[in-house]
């Protein structure tokens, strides 16, 4: 495998194709293609994922004839990572900036409200234990 930079920021085609080994698991191009029902060039798909590859997003079995492909980091640490990088980029590390703007854009129904203050109790419960 090519050299990487350790977590590489995916582009939203990238995204794309992630989505689909995370819910497929180790695929062939042919499959991931077939599942991403975009209009996309099976060429296309086939150069996104060996662009991939050499990043690092994800890794090539090359053992069988048509090459399987299976995502490097697990869905959560890509979504904690590009999540990472909007708080440090676009709020200057702000939690409470992000949650703010993410609240204020959107109508955020009452179940979701509960839920949320559910998981901030649990997240400082759990940051109280030694």
């Amino acid at each position: 495998m090519g050299s990487f930079k350790a977590n590489p920021r995916p582009t939203e085609s990238e995204l794309g194709i992630l989505r689909v080994l995370w819910r497929l698991g180790p695929s062939t191009v042919r499959e991931v293609h077939d599942a991403l029902d975009s209009g996309t060039g099976y060429t296309t798909v086939l150069k996104l994922m060996q662009i991939m590859a050499e990043k690092g997003l994800v890794e090539r079995d090359e053992q069988q004839r048509a090459h399987v492909y299976r995502t490097r980091l697990a869905q959560a640490d890509t979504q904690q990572q590009l999540t990472a990088d909007l708080l440090d980029r676009a709020f200057g590390g702000s939690a409470s900036g992000l949650m703010m703007q993410l609240l204020n854009g959107r109508q955020v129904s009452s179940g979701e409200l509960a839920e949320l203050r559910r998981l901030l109790d649990v997240y400082e419960a759990e940051r109280r234990q030694p």
